[in-house]
């Protein structure tokens, strides 16, 4: 899930609300929406490889 900040900036979260915390984890911040869901393609690859 991707969320644009008050800089400018985008911030990656993850889909599932972290239990510990009860918010969402930072998965990364990027400059560019496009490099953002670049990201989260490459982390759902990971997590089910």
């Amino acid at each position: 899930m991707i969320r644009k900040l008050s800089s400018g900036e985008y911030r990656l979260y993850s889909r599932k609300v972290d239990p510990k915390t009860g918010k969402r984890r930072n998965l990364g911040t990027f400059k560019s929406r496009a490099a953002a869901q670049k990201h989260e393609r490459a982390v759902q690859y990971f997590k089910r490889h």
